[in-house]
Parts: C-alpha cells; sequence; structure tokens
C-alpha cells in the first residue's frame, strides 16, 4: 500500500497516516524517531546492536511511544504494511531491510532528505553545504564562524556530529545552516535544494561502500555531484580540481545559480582565490572584471597549510553567496579554534617536530598534509577501505626520509612505497594493540633527523587498532610526550 501524498510529503502532510520503519539508531536515527513522532508518524526503529548507549535511547523513544527492536536479526525483514524507510546514513543499499524496500518499491530517505521534508512549507531555512573526500569539517566549521561573525543565527550541522533534524526541532530560529554532507548522505538525499553548495575535491575513499556497483568510484563520484541538484544560488568548485569543476557543468540547477571557483592562485572572474597575503573575492563584487575584494589575511587561517587555505577560500564562497560581508570572512577565521588531530604539533624532540593529522583518513588527506612539509618521516596505516597509496607516493616520494607502517593494511602502503620509492627506509611494525603507537613514534624518532617533521597521517582509518582517530591522535601526543621524558 503507498500513500499517494509521500512523494511530495512537507511538514503539513498527513503523517498520522504513515508507518515509517527508521534504520538505524545512531545520533541520526534517533533524532529521525524523534522528528517523525513530531509529525505524527507511527514509527518502528530497528537496530541490530543491543548495546547500553542504544538501550538508554530506546526507552527514552519509548516514552514517546515510539517502538524500538533491538539485538541480532532485528533488521532481518522489512516489516508488513510500511510506508517509508528513514536509514542511517552508512548503511549500505545492499542491507536486507534496504534491499526490501527496494523490490517493495518502499521508498528510503535518510535524515537529511527527512529534514528538508520537516521545514516545509513554512518553516524554510537556507542551507549552505560542504562536500567532499576531504576537508569537509574544517570547512564547514569556518563556514558557520563567518555566519555568526556576521551577526547572523546559525549552527553547523549534518555530518560534522549534529543532525540536522535536531537544529529543525529547535525552538531558536536560525538564519542559516552550514551543512557538512557526506557521500552516504547524499546517497538518499532525492529533493533537497541547495541554496549553496562547495565540492572541495573527490578521490577515492569508502570504496568499500560501493563494491555492490559495477564501478565503485563512479558511484562515489555520482553521490558527490548530487550536492549541486537543484542549487539556486552557487556551486562553489575547486580550479585545481577539474573533476569539481565538471560536476557543476553537468548537474541540473536552478535557472540563475553560478559557478564560482576557489583557487590558490589570482583568481579569474567569478573566483575567490589568492593575491600576495591576501584571500579575495572576485566573484561577489560589482566591479570583478577588473577588481578583486580582500577578504582575510593568509595568516589568518590556522593551521596554515595549502590544503587549509582552499577550505577557507571555499567557507568564504559560500560566505559571500549568502550576503556575508568581506570583513566577517576574516573575522570568522580568526574566530575559529581547529580541533585537535588535524595538522597539530603536539611536540618538539631533538630538533625534530611532531605532527598529530590522525584525521588524515585517505591517501589524499595524507596527501594534502604532505604538501606543508619539506622533509617527512611518515607514520602511516590501518583500513584502507579499499584505496591505494600508489599516487600518494608518487608524487610526495620526494619528501620522505624514511616510513612507519602499522595496521591492517600496511602491506597496502609498504607495496606502493616498495614500487614508487624503494630507496626509502621502512620500518612495518607487526603488532596489532594500541601500544603499536609507542613503538612506532620511537622507530619514526631513529629515522629523523634534526629539521625533519615526524608526520602522523595515517591515510586509512583507524577502527582495526583504535576506538576512533581521536583515539589513535591521542595516543600518538602521549608517545610523543612519552618520547621527550626519556
Amino acid at each position: 500500500m503507498t500513500l499517494p501524498w509521500l512523494a511530495d510529503a512537507d511538514r503539513l502532510s498527513p503523517w498520522n497516516e504513515a508507518f515509517v520503519v527508521v534504520a538505524g539508531l545512531g545520533t541520526s536515527g534517533f533524532a529521525a524517531a524523534d522528528g517523525l513522532i513530531d509529525l505524527g508518524a507511527r514509527v518502528l526503529v530497528l537496530d541490530e546492536a543491543d548495546t547500553s548507549a542504544n538501550v538508554e535511547k530506546a526507552e527514552l523513544l519509548r516514552h514517546l511511544d515510539v517502538e524500538v527492536r533491538l539485538g541480532r536479526g532485528s533488521t532481518a525483514e522489512l516489516p508488513d504494511g510500511v510506508h517509508l524507510v528513514v536509514t542511517s546514513p552508512g548503511w549500505r543499499p545492499t542491507a536486507p531491510l534496504l534491499a526490501a524496500a527496494a523490490a517493495r518499491g518502499v521508498p528510503v530517505w535518510g535524515d537529511v532528505e527527512l529534514a528538508w521534508r520537516m521545514m516545509h512549507p513554512d518553516r524554510v531555512v537556507p542551507w549552505l553545504a560542504v562536500t567532499g573526500t576531504n576537508g569537509k569539517t574544517t570547512t564547514t566549521s569556518m563556514l558557520a564562524s563567518m555566519l555568526s561573525a556576521a551577526g547572523l543565527t546559525t549552527d553547523a550541522v549534518g555530518n560534522i556530529g549534529r543532525p540536522i533534524i535536531e537544529a529543525i526541532l529547535d525552538e531558536v530560529h536560525y538564519d542559516v545552516l552550514a551543512v557538512e554532507l557526506s557521500s552516504f548522505q547524499l546517497h538518499w538525499m532525492h529533493t533537497v535544494a541547495l541554496h549553496s553548495a562547495a565540492v572541495l575535491n573527490v578521490h577515492a575513499d569508502h570504496l568499500e561502500w560501493y563494491a555492490h556497483t559495477d564501478d565503485p568510484m563512479a558511484a562515489y563520484v555520482a553521490d558527490k555531484a548530487k550536492i549541486y541538484e537543484r542549487v539556486t544560488h552557487a556551486c562553489v568548485y575547486n580550479v585545481a580540481e577539474p573533476l569539481t569543476e565538471q560536476l557543476v557543468a553537468d548537474a541540473d540547477v536552478t535557472e540563475g545559480a553560478r559557478a564560482i571557483g576557489f583557487t590558490l592562485g589570482i583568481p579569474a572572474p567569478s573566483m575567490l582565490g589568492v593575491v600576495d597575503d591576501l584571500l579575495v573575492d572576485r566573484a561577489f563584487v560589482e566591479q570583478r572584471r577588473d577588481s578583486a575584494m580582500p577578504l582575510a589575511d593568509l595568516a589568518d587561517v590556522k593551521p596554515f597549510a595549502p590544503h587549509n587555505v582552499e577550505n577557507a577560500l571555499a567557507a568564504a564562497a559560500l560566505a559571500r553567496s549568502f550576503g556575508v560581508p568581506p570583513q566577517a570572512v576574516g573575522q570568522g577565521l580568526r574566530n575559529l579554534a581547529i580541533g585537535d588531530h588535524r595538522i597539530q604539533t603536539v611536540g618538539e624532540v631533538d630538533g625534530v617536530t611532531y605532527v598529530n593529522d590522525s584525521k588524515a583518513t585517505n591517501p589524499h588527506a595524507a596527501a594534502s598534509s604532505m604538501r606543508g612539509f619539506d622533509s617527512i618521516v611518515w607514520i602511516a596505516g590501518g583500513q584502507a577501505k579499499g584505496t591505494t597509496f600508489d599516487e600518494l607516493v608518487q608524487t610526495y616520494g620526494g619528501k620522505l626520509r624514511g616510513a612507519v607502517l602499522l595496521g591492517v593494511d600496511r602491506a597496502v602502503i609498504a607495496g606502493a612505497l616498495a614500487r614508487h620509492a624503494p630507496q626509502i627506509p621502512v620500518v612495518v611494525l607487526d603488532r596489532g594493540d594500541t601500544g603499536a603507537m609507542q613503538d612506532a613514534v620511537r622507530a619514526a624518532a631513529a629515522l629523523a633527523k634534526p629539521g625533519d617533521t615526524v608526520l602522523m597521517a595515517p591515510g586509512c582509518a583507524s577502527l582495526d587498532m583504535f576506538a576512533n582517530y581521536g583515539a589513535r591522535g591521542t595516543a600518538f601526543a602521549d608517545a610523543v610526550a612519552d618520547l621527550a621524558r626519556t
């Protein structure tokens, strides 16, 4: 049984007629269930994990008359009579529950799609959105800080940690939202029409999520491209990555939407870029053919690195598309404190600098880190997620004094080094517990010389050995502190 109104559903639709399954009780699943109850739907939440955190959330939802089923087998079958499935972002289309929905013709939305519907028609807030393989969280944080510096009521939501639905349910009236979107979230997005959107870069990552497709990389790119669909004002792309511009050219945008580039070089008209030591705007100024508007000093970008300047320019382009004045761009950058584990210097021992970039969880992110340093002892490894390191080593092998490898896919990186930089000394650690980081730091210290940087930019996910990338970064910082005491 289908509901004829569901395809065009909004907040005022007769949700009391709908039976909705929420797949997953993580942060976004809990918010989705809360939002659906607010709409008046009948809700069933399913999750295989009966962890203490899920049990606690289940009890809260049951007080709101939400049915929750936890434990093994809970998601094996789609119940009868379901009109809609709202899935958590990480669920693959091949999951039995979602595959059953597709076979029955039951629509599947993500929490982002649900949030968009919940705003309309009478509580609409513009969204400025960011995606890309790397830099999303930093750019979204920069954007939110710029918007706040302009006096706007805003929040950073989406993949950055806070579900968009939470903001929609807030009693706060937001002027605009800064939204980080992952490829998983974009996959389940169908009708969202963003005010402006940016794709920072597109490189191989999360390809295991797309393993069921004929061409995983093409499927990943296609999901990233969805951010530009129906954009109303500005599609922001990276001049250094022609693929991002091609995605703009191929997108079905709202008439009047502009293509806006960002570059580390001198910008052409309709671009933002760098002139001398300034970030400048030649896109959102009246005389953009022959003039540029200064926005910020390069020194305002912290931590300073080429890819972080690109992040700042992308954030500035989105902010300027919403009318943020030039001075608020620089003020927003100065006000922002980026969190740990992103190009974070954690110590200097015997003339060697130790940098924690545990957030570099794929090869492109690790390569971005390497751009900022001259002589590197590289600590890398973990879960490669189906990616390769050949291009990284070919490009930056000349900067490497040595490498220390750990984690489940250490052999993938070792192979790339052997093929493209066989002269570089490599230490491979077979130890599989978290204490391996202590050994890695000591091995790196033995390879390094004064003036070098020991860069922990793993290029891999952390869950083979650590609870998350933060725990991995903390282990690195602790190991450096121990080294300094010896």
